[in-house]
C-alpha cells in the first residue's frame, strides 16, 4: 500500500509555485500526490509530472465533471460526446503526470439533481461513455476510480453498492471503485463492511475524518 497526499489541500491547480511543497511531502514520508485536473493544457501537467519524479514521488489524480456541456448522462448525444472528449484531455493529462489512476465522480456535474434516483437510461448512457473513456485511459496505462458521493452532493452514485454495480456494467479491467471514507461515513450503514464486501472492484481510496479533517481528529473508529 503507497499513501499519498492530495494536493486539494492547497489548490485546484497546482503550479510551479506549489513545487517546494513536493519536497516536503517526500520529506514528511508520504508515497506520492494526487493533482486534480481541473483545467489547463498537457504540456503543464508534462512539468509538474517532472517534479513529482524529480522529488521521488508516485501520482494519481482527480477530476470532476464541469458542467451539462460535458455531462455522461445526459439525454443530448452532443453532451456524451463532449463528455467523451473532457475524459480523453483528463487521461492525456494524467499520462503526463505519470499518474497511476485518474479518479473523482466524472459521471455528471456535482450539485445536480433531477428530484429522482438514476434511471435506466442514465446508466446506459454513462456505461458507453466511460467505457470509451477507458479504452483510452488503457492505452496510456491509466486506471479510471469512479467516486460516489454523498446524496447531498450528487445522484447518480451514492453508495459503495450503487458504485460497484456500475463498475460491473462498465465492464472494463481498468475501472475500479474510488473508496472515500467521507462519503461513506455519512451513506454506509457499515463503512468498513462496505469494503470487505466489494474489495474485488476498490481501486483507490480516500481517508479523511467525518468533518473531512485530519484522520485521528473526528469521530471515525480508526
Amino acid at each position: 500500500m503507497k499513501v499519498g497526499f492530495n494536493m486539494l489541500l492547497w489548490t485546484t491547480h497546482v503550479t510551479e509555485d506549489d513545487f517546494a511543497m513536493l519536497g516536503t511531502l517526500k520529506k514528511v514520508g508520504f508515497d506520492g500526490v494526487e493533482i486534480p485536473i481541473f483545467g489547463g493544457e498537457v504540456a503543464h501537467f508534462k512539468k509538474i509530472g517532472k517534479a513529482i519524479k524529480d522529488n521521488g514521488l508516485g501520482c494519481t489524480s482527480v477530476t470532476v465533471i464541469p458542467d451539462e456541456a460535458h455531462n455522461p448522462i445526459s439525454a443530448d448525444a452532443k453532451n456524451r460526446k463532449g463528455a467523451v472528449e473532457y475524459l480523453k484531455w483528463a487521461i492525456d493529462c494524467s499520462a503526463a503526470l505519470g499518474s497511476d489512476v485518474l479518479c473523482g465522480p466524472f459521471y455528471q456535474p456535482l450539485g445536480v439533481f433531477t428530484g429522482a434516483g438514476p434511471t435506466e437510461d442514465e446508466k446506459k448512457r454513462a456505461a458507453e461513455v466511460h467505457r470509451q473513456a477507458a479504452d483510452i485511459a488503457a492505452a496510456g496505462k491509466v486506471a479510471l476510480g469512479v467516486e460516489f458521493l454523498n446524496r447531498f452532493e450528487c445522484y447518480f452514485l451514492n453508495t459503495m453498492a450503487d458504485a460497484a454495480a456500475y463498475v460491473k456494467r462498465v465492464n472494463r479491467p481498468n475501472v475500479g471503485v474510488l473508496y472515500d471514507t467521507f462519503h461513506a461515513n455519512i451513506e454506509e450503514q457499515d463503512p468498513v463492511g462496505a469494503i470487505k464486501k466489494h474489495i474485488g472492484v476498490i481501486n483507490h481510496v480516500h481517508i479523511s475524518e467525518n468533518d473531512r479533517g485530519t484522520p485521528g481528529k473526528g469521530h471515525i473508529d480508526w
